[in-house]
């Protein structure tokens, strides 16, 4: 979920909305980054990421099965991200995503300005988040909308928001993106029961939560720079959320912090990239990790992908389930059954709200969250 990492309180009041994102040789100094390491592609070795084929899983194939059981907790164990293939989903859906995707962030600039996110508000077009943040600002343009995961809740309601937000001349685009976010979910879906079996815990224990939630879908369009190696398509961070599905075209750009060392995501095309959030550390008690990410831009190339980032219920208690909590022998424990919790229980909204108003999220959101909130009143389950 991008969000760089340093930058002062957010403003839109200071940041005046500028013009198209171009390639020219200036660099805006809001652009301009210090980092560490090497940024453009061709310098950073790849990741050794897992493929996962999910077909046997999805079959119900027992050997495939154990098999991909046991990728996923390595990864998830090491560094929290992984690639699936033979996930169902037909890629003409992926193809249809990013035609809307160029639909979208091709409309004329007096279009999108008109359709940027408003104060208080998670949905719609942002300028490099220039609405929010005056330094460090990310060399790309978004488009934010939200996805229900209950399809008995709304069975087009991409298709509406599209057409209610955007124009009726968009409901195609917003059927495009409707039939993307639904296969998506449903993969991500797998990937949840996948993630129960591999901790131990009931198959649709992760599952049943998620079915209920509902994801935040946002594309991504990363312009070309000349100055690749001065500033980021997206900063250092941890996703906040729970379970990130992810689509990158061809060009690649993502990066994972590994070791103290900067690695690339190959991409695939007939793949999607894997990657667990903070909230799903906090939901596996921290047996599973959230790993720092960024993408890096390309000085020639236009680059663009498709992150669902998953959600349980804005009300729902986030906590990990008994069988993943240790048993201690500490005499002054609090807890009576004598287990112990790497993070206190909070609820999901808190910590969206946490990240869209108060908080640029980095490698430390959720450490800064939890104390935030364990000087509040603890949350109350539904």
């Amino acid at each position: 979920m991008e969000s760089p990492k340093s930058s002062p309180s957010p403003s839109s009041a200071s940041t005046p909305f500028p013009c198209p994102l171009n390639p020219s040789p200036g660099l805006p100094g809001e652009f301009v980054w210090s980092r560490e390491g090497p940024g453009p592609l061709d310098l950073v070795p790849a990741l050794d990421v897992p493929v996962i084929d999910l077909g046997g899983f999805l079959r119900g194939e027992l050997e495939e099965t154990s098999r991909a059981i046991e990728l996923v907790r390595a990864a998830c164990m090491a560094h929290g991200f992984f690639q699936v293939i033979g996930h169902g989903v037909d890629l003409s859906l992926i193809d249809a995503a990013y035609d809307a995707t160029d639909r979208v962030f091709g409309m004329p600039m007096s279009r999108k300005v008109g359709l940027r996110r408003k104060e208080g508000t998670f949905w719609g077009y942002s300028y490099a988040h220039s609405d929010r943040y005056s330094s460090n600002l990310p060399w790309k343009e978004t488009f934010t909308f939200g996805f229900e995961h209950n399809q008995a809740k709304s069975t087009r309601g991409v298709v509406d928001y599209f057409a209610d937000m955007v124009g009726r001349d968009f409901v195609h685009v917003g059927w495009a993106y409707q039939k993307y976010c639904e296969a998506a979910k449903e993969t991500g879906l797998a990937i949840m029961e996948l993630i129960a079996m591999s901790l131990g815990v009931d198959r649709g224990h992760y599952s049943r939560i998620f079915k209920e939630g509902s994801s935040i879908m946002r594309c991504n369009y990363y312009p070309p720079c000349e100055k690749e190696e001065e500033t980021m398509g997206t900063g250092p961070h941890c996703d906040p959320t729970s379970l990130t599905v992810l689509h990158q075209d061809g060009v690649g750009g993502l990066q994972v912090l590994l070791d103290g060392m900067w690695r690339a995501v190959t991409p695939r095309h007939d793949a999607f990239v894997i990657n667990i959030g903070d909230t799903m550390m906090a939901m596996t008690n921290g047996v599973y990790k959230s790993c720092l990410h960024r993408a890096v831009v390309n000085k020639e190339k236009e680059r663009r992908s498709l992150a669902l980032f998953m959600c349980p219920p804005e009300d729902h208690l986030v906590a990990p389930p008994p069988d993943l909590l240790l048993t201690t022998t500490t005499k002054d424990d609090d807890d009576d059954d004598g287990k112990v919790r790497k993070y206190p229980d909070f609820k999901w909204g808190q910590m969206l709200r946490f990240t869209q108003s108060q908080y640029r999220a980095d490698v430390a959101t959720l450490e800064s969250f939890i104390n935030t909130v364990s000087n509040q009143t603890p949350p109350k389950s539904r």
